[in-house]
């Protein structure tokens, strides 16, 4: 119970940069789970149930994305705002 009280107590006092490097980390986390996705459906030996998701544009998608808002985050948090 206290992990998460203290979890809540980070997210309701975290400045702006800190809350914008972890919604960048969770795009990472998004990113890395259609990279895995991607090299599972690589893994298919019959072509016609690779599925539809396109998980390479995803990962691309999410990577970039969350990328930026790492490198955003990162200047604020030097900055000390």
């Amino acid at each position: 119970m206290r992990g998460a009280m203290a979890i809540t107590h980070y997210l309701t006092f975290a400045s702006e940069a800190e809350i914008v490097g972890l919604w960048g980390l969770a795009m990472f986390a998004v990113a890395i789970f259609a990279l895995l996705a991607e090299k599972r459906r690589n893994k298919v030996a019959r072509i016609d149930r690779i599925g539809w998701v396109p998980w390479l544009n995803i990962f691309l998608t999410s990577a970039m994305i969350g990328a930026g808002l790492i490198a955003l985050a990162a200047k604020g948090i030097i900055a000390g705002e």
